[in-house]
């Protein structure tokens, strides 16, 4: 086992688990994604010993050749990164959940394309919180109706929200997206059932992610260490 690994999964859930006392929520409720992008099989294989099962992965191709090489471990794989319309497929086909979803087409062909034999794939629909021009998600207002429509998919089990506020120093700022993402869960939980996931929160806003609701962080370096030097 990967002992740096070992003793950074140590470090980070000790932070979930205070982070989820002072809410006053119970640590079982909050599940760790590893985010593995750019990582080695290797080093996948040693996270898992390490005791993680889940795994986000934002390359596609990268991400389908991690899969293959590491098919004898019982990993559940989560597609968080942008998805183009010709790549929807294989993302179909090999991962149990999509973070990604944020406008109607990829949800049905998502659908469309998951194998018959599986079963439906978990998806989040992603959100802009902070209305960024340069980010992904829908906009807060178009969330209820999308949501509706990909509910209604039957490849498909929406569970809940995703998003990635806006970065910033400003505590109050930074508590304001989660808190704005929670909201909106409860308004679309009126009229869509089953919704029981927010998918927000990273290595550096864990705690305010945690006390507003996040059931879903995700975390990459903290967990992986620095991220070996990209060689010419």
């Amino acid at each position: 086992m990967n002992i740096s690994i070992a003793n950074n999964l140590s470090t980070v859930a000790d932070q979930i688990r205070s982070a989820c006392d002072s809410a006053g929520r119970d640590i079982d409720d909050v599940l760790l994604l590893a985010v593995s992008k750019t990582r080695s099989a290797d080093e996948v294989r040693q996270a898992h010993e390490a005791g993680l099962t889940h795994f986000g992965e934002n390359y596609l191709q990268e991400a389908l050749d991690k899969i293959a090489e590491l098919g004898d471990l019982a990993l559940e794989w989560h597609f968080i990164g942008p998805i183009q319309s010709n790549k929807t497929r294989p993302i179909a086909e090999h991962f149990d959940w999509v973070h990604s979803v944020d406008r109607l087409k990829i949800g049905q062909r998502l659908s469309d394309q998951r194998p018959d034999s599986k079963a439906p794939l978990n998806i989040c629909l992603q959100v802009n919180i902070s209305r960024e021009a340069t980010k992904a998600g829908c906009l807060p207002e178009e969330a209820p109706a999308l949501a509706q429509a990909l509910s209604r998919l039957p490849g498909l089990r929406l569970r809940g929200l995703m998003a990635i506020p806006k970065a910033t120093d400003d505590p109050v700022e930074q508590r304001q997206a989660f808190a704005d993402l929670r909201v909106l869960l409860q308004q679309i939980s009126a009229d869509v059932t089953g919704l029981d996931t927010l998918s927000m929160g990273m290595s550096s806003d864990l705690q305010p992610a945690i006390e507003e609701g996040a059931t879903i962080v995700r975390v990459g370096t903290t967990l992986f260490g620095p991220r070996p030097p990209k060689t010419a």
